[in-house]
């Protein structure tokens, strides 16, 4: 019984997958408002009502990657060592998110700028981000930190590196995400080392 269920999980997340990596593909191909439901239903192989069954709509299959990688990052998060700071568990869950990862790639720039050129997804981005700011205030909390600063406010305030990094990263693809996301993350750090 649990092996079913394993193997229907399995599926269910490869459908999300091929759902998510089809509207990305049609997006950047004809952009996004020229992309309908039924039109990411055939290119995922799937019917329309299968689509409804895994995404409110294309918004939301778009967003999913993102989505996934940030619940990820939460989750290495909560795998640090115990005797890490809260700032320390971010900077590591981070790097070992990067190495498995291969760093944040070419699709995160390209799902970026489509976000930043529709209100319906950066409204959608927003408000997860919100739910992620959460999970990684409850990833933290317990974690000794200098100064006594407040989970909900080094989760913040490593979202909002995070958000900068990749703007800059927009701005000047001569260095990668890293190294702007690194360069931010220092500047941040200063109170919570």
């Amino acid at each position: 019984m649990d092996s079913t269920m394993g193997l229907r999980e399995r599926k269910k997340a490869e459908t999300r997958t091929a759902v998510h990596e089809a509207t990305l593909r049609l997006a950047i191909e004809h952009g996004l408002d020229n992309v309908t439901v039924e039109a990411i239903a055939d290119a995922a192989n799937i019917s329309r009502r299968t689509f409804s069954n895994y995404f409110d709509g294309k918004e939301e299959a778009l967003l999913y990657g993102d989505e996934q990688r940030l619940l990820e990052l939460v989750r290495r998060v909560r795998e640090q060592p115990a005797e890490l700071s809260a700032w320390q568990a971010l900077r590591g869950a981070l790097d070992i998110f990067d190495s498995e990862n291969g760093g944040l790639d070419r699709e995160w720039l390209v799902r970026t700028r489509l976000v930043m050129r529709h209100p319906s997804l950066l409204a959608r981005q927003l408000a997860g981000r919100m739910r992620l700011e959460k999970e990684l205030s409850r990833a933290v909390a317990g974690r000794e930190q200098a100064g006594g600063v407040d989970p909900t406010v080094i989760a913040a305030a490593f979202l909002v590196a995070m958000r900068i990094a990749t703007q800059k990263w927009l701005d000047d693809e001569t260095r990668t995400l890293r190294e702007h996301t690194d360069a931010v993350l220092d500047q941040v750090a200063r109170p919570f080392a």
